[in-house]
C-alpha cells in the first residue's frame, strides 16, 4: 500500500493521501468473534416457588428480560431477612453468613429496567407505607402522653422541692422522675426498609434504629460507585465495604453529630446500570487498581442479559393472586420469629444449618469452587468475584428456604436452587468483566463503526476515540486496531508527516460498508 505526502507552503499544510490498494492485495476479512461472552436464558425454577408466578407475570406484562425482576426480587428478599436470621454453612463451625446481597441490572436505556425494579421493590414499599402509617399513629399518641408526662414532671418537681425543704427521703420521687424521662426518650421508631440517597452518617443513624438492615436503592449505580471513588470519600467507601457482610458494628464520632453506635451495619444494595458507563468504570477500575479492594466484586447479583428477541403487546391487569402471595412472603419474613421456625438461638444472630443431604451438596459445590474455579489462573478481578460465592450460595439457599416457608435445617432443594443461581450469575459476571478484560468488545465495536460508514478509509485511532463511542476509549481503540488488522479487516501504517508519526488505517475494500 502506498502513502503519499503532499506538502504546502507551511508544515501545517502537509496532507497525507493514501492510494487505494487493488482488491487482489487483500485477503477476505475473517469473521468477527463474539462481542460478549454468552449468558444462558434465565430459568425461573431457581426462584422461591411462592414468588415465581409474580416474577413471571411482571416480566410478561412489561415484556422485559425476566432476569431483571428476578434479581430485584432476590435482593429485596435478602434485605428483609437481613440480620433476622443467618446460616452457618458448615456442620461443626461457627462461620456465619448473613444473607445481605448487592445486585444490579445492566441494560441500555428503554428496555424496562426501571419498571422491572419498581415492581420488585413494590412489596418493600408496601411494608414501609404500612410501617409509616403505624408510626404516625404511635407518634401522635406519644405526643399526647408527653403532655401528660410534662404535667406530671411539673408536679413532681414541686413535690421534690417540698420534700427537700422538709428534709425527707426523696428516693421514690427521684426514681419516678427518672422513669418519666426514660418514657420521653423511648419514643416510637419508624421501621424502615429502604433508603435512596442518604449520606453515610444519616445511613448510620437509620441503621442504629433498624439494626436488622436496610436496602439502599439507586436508580443509577455507576454514579454512586464514582462518588465513592472521589477524594475525601474514603470513609464512606470503607463503611460500605464493612456493611456488606452484615455482621460488623460501626461507630461514628462526628463534631456536631456526636457519637452514633451501630449494632451492625447491614446494607443491601440494588439499582440499574447502563452498559456504556459500566464498561468505562470497570476498565478504569481494572487499570487504576480502584477495584482491588473488592467493592465491585461485592455486587454478586449483577446481570447483563441479552435483550428479548421478540416483543408482543400485553395489556392486562396484574395477577393479583401472584402479587398478594409474594407480598405475604415478604410480610412473613419481615415479622419472622426465628425461634418459632427452628433457628438455633445460641448466637448473637439466630441461624440455621443445612440438612444432611443439603450439606453434602454444598460441600461438593464448594470443593469444585476451591479446587477448580479458584485455581484456574483467572484474571484477578474474576477470581476475587468468584471467591465471594462462598457466602453467596449459602445466602441464596437460606433465602429460598425461608421465602417458601421452610422451617428447621435448610433443604436440599434450596441448596440446588442456590447452586443453579451461582452458575447462572457466573456467566453474567464474566460478561461484565469482559468489558475490561476482553479485547473482543472493543474490536467488534470498531468493526461495527466501520461497517456503518462512521469510520472513513485512512482513519487514525485518535479520530475514533475522540468520538467517545461506547467501548472505544484510547487504549481500547488501539487494541481494536491491532485485532482487526490480525483479522484482515484493515492495515495500519505509521506515516511520518514531518512531526510526530501518525498511525493511519486502511479498510479492507472487501468489508461490506454502508454507503
Amino acid at each position: 500500500m502506498k502513502a503519499t505526502i503532499q506538502t504546502g507552503d507551511t508544515a501545517s499544510d502537509r496532507v497525507v493521501v493514501f492510494d487505494d490498494a487493488p482488491d487482489a492485495l487483500w485477503s477476505n476479512p475473517k469473521p468477527l468473534p463474539d462481542a460478549r461472552p454468552p449468558v444462558p436464558t434465565f430459568k425461573s425454577a431457581v426462584l422461591p416457588d411462592v414468588v415465581r408466578p409474580w416474577v413471571e407475570d411482571v416480566s410478561e406484562r412489561l415484556q422485559c428480560a425476566p432476569d431483571y425482576a428476578a434479581v430485584g426480587t432476590m435482593v429485596a428478599l435478602s434485605s428483609v431477612i437481613g440480620r433476622r436470621v443467618g446460616i452457618c454453612p458448615k456442620r461443626h463451625d461457627d462461620w456465619l453468613v448473613v444473607p445481605s446481597l448487592w445486585g444490579g441490572i445492566v441494560g441500555r436505556p428503554g428496555i424496562m429496567k426501571t419498571p422491572a425494579l419498581a415492581e420488585a421493590m413494590r412489596p418493600l414499599r408496601r411494608l414501609e407505607a404500612e410501617s409509616l402509617g403505624g408510626y404516625r399513629e404511635a407518634l401522635s399518641a406519644h405526643e399526647l402522653d408527653a403532655i401528660q408526662r410534662e404535667a406530671q414532671a411539673k408536679a413532681l418537681k414541686q413535690k421534690l422541692a417540698a420534700t427537700a425543704k422538709n428534709g425527707r427521703d426523696m428516693t421514690a420521687l427521684i426514681a419516678e422522675m427518672a422513669e418519666l424521662r426514660e418514657q420521653d426518650k423511648a419514643g416510637p421508631v419508624c421501621v424502615r426498609y429502604e433508603t435512596n440517597d442518604a449520606t453515610v452518617e444519616k445511613l448510620g443513624e437509620l441503621l442504629a434504629e433498624n439494626p436488622q438492615g436496610l436496602l439502599m436503592f439507586r436508580d443509577e449505580l455507576v454514579g454512586w460507585l464514582r462518588n465513592l471513588d472521589k477524594q475525601g470519600h474514603e470513609g464512606a467507601r470503607a463503611f460500605f465495604l464493612e456493611a456488606w457482610d452484615g455482621k460488623s458494628g460501626f461507630t461514628y464520632d462526628r463534631i456536631g453529630r456526636g457519637t452514633v453506635r451501630i449494632e451492625a451495619a447491614c446494607v443491601s444494595i440494588l439499582g440499574g446500570i447502563q452498559p456504556g458507563p459500566l464498561a468505562h468504570y470497570v476498565r478504569e477500575a481494572a487499570r487504576s487498581g480502584a477495584g482491588a479492594d473488592g467493592l465491585l466484586q461485592r455486587f454478586q447479583m449483577v446481570v447483563y442479559p441479552d435483550e428479548p428477541s421478540r416483543w408482543r403487546n400485553v395489556d392486562r391487569w396484574a395477577d393479583s393472586t401472584a402479587r398478594n402471595s409474594a407480598f405475604s412472603a415478604f410480610q412473613k419474613l419481615a415479622f419472622v420469629d426465628a425461634q418459632s421456625i427452628g433457628a438455633d438461638m445460641s448466637g448473637d444472630i439466630p441461624f440455621f444449618r443445612f440438612e444432611e443431604s443439603a450439606q453434602e451438596a454444598f460441600t461438593e459445590w464448594r470443593m469444585e469452587l476451591e479446587t477448580v474455579k479458584l485455581r484456574a489462573d483467572e484474571p484477578e478481578m474474576i477470581e476475587a468475584h468468584l471467591s465471594k460465592y462462598r457466602s453467596l450460595v449459602p445466602s441464596l439457599a437460606l433465602i429460598c428456604h425461608l421465602t417458601d416457608g421452610g422451617t428447621g435445617p435448610v433443604s436440599e432443594l434450596a441448596m440446588i436452587k442456590a447452586a443453579a443461581w451461582a452458575e447462572y450469575l457466573e456467566s453474567h459476571a464474566r460478561r461484565i468483566y469482559s468489558l475490561a478484560l476482553d479485547d473482543n468488545v472493543a474490536l467488534c465495536a470498531l468493526a461495527h463503526r466501520i461497517q456503518a460508514g462512521d469510520v472513513k478509509n485512512g482513519f487514525t485511532p485518535k479520530e475514533v476515540y475522540d468520538h467517545h463511542w461506547r467501548a472505544l476509549d484510547a487504549e481500547a481503540t488501539r487494541r481494536a486496531v491491532d485485532g482487526l488488522e490480525a483479522l484482515d479487516w484493515l492495515r495500519a501504517e505509521e506515516v511520518s508527516t514531518g512531526g510526530r508519526p501518525s498511525t493511519r488505517c486502511w479498510i479492507n475494500p472487501r468489508v461490506e460498508v454502508s454507503r
